[in-house]
């Protein structure tokens, strides 16, 4: 299993940086595979600890994707990064072992702690379409622009019957994204 969150990583000064990641579940542990070259891939290597911050603002995956990195924190545990103070719940992850490979090294961690800041009031298919869309985006350079163009033809179907203010925000972020990126010269 995959789960899309917000990971906090410390660089050996102690500055978080925040990255959108899907965490793999392994045996009550979320492995983290940061691409290389990547900041998180970095600052799991100075400072063994990451947060996890599940979120249900579709304009912080969006936003993180297209630039937009200035989310407000919260502190967590001493020592450990900090939270996304709009997370609904943060996980504290600990390196216990680190899998290097050429391309995505996988660190595997232990939840240290788990907490709830606020209940989670429900599915939206807006707001998984602007994630879907979110992973789209950083696919880019991967895939042919005819995919691109397909799925996120298919996926502004949500948008359109489901989508509040927010979710409207976050996937206009998204479109002005791929339409820079397939601008011509």
């Amino acid at each position: 299993m995959i789960r899309e969150a917000v990971v906090t990583s410390l660089d050996g000064a102690g500055r978080p940086h925040l990255a959108p990641l899907g965490l793999t579940g392994d045996a009550g542990r979320w492995i983290i595979a940061p691409f290389r070259p990547s900041t998180t891939l970095d600052n799991l290597r100075a400072v063994p600890f990451a947060v996890a911050s599940y979120v249900d603002d579709a304009r912080i995956f969006a936003g993180l994707v297209t630039g937009r990195r200035d989310w407000p924190l919260a502190p967590t545990e001493p020592g450990r990064p900090p939270r996304l103070a709009a997370a609904l719940s943060h996980a504290t992850l600990a390196v216990e072992h680190v899998e290097d490979h050429a391309e995505r090294p996988r660190f595997l961690c232990r939840v240290e702690s788990l907490v709830a800041h606020r209940p989670f009031e429900g599915m939206n298919r807006a707001r998984a379409a602007v994630l879907e869309a979110a992973v789209l985006i950083t696919r880019l350079r991967l895939l042919p622009r005819e995919k691109i163009e397909r799925e996120m033809d298919h996926l502004s179907i949500a948008i359109e019957k489901t989508a509040g203010p927010e979710e409207r925000e976050a996937w206009s972020w998204l479109v002005e994204a791929r339409e820079r990126f397939y601008a011509p010269g």
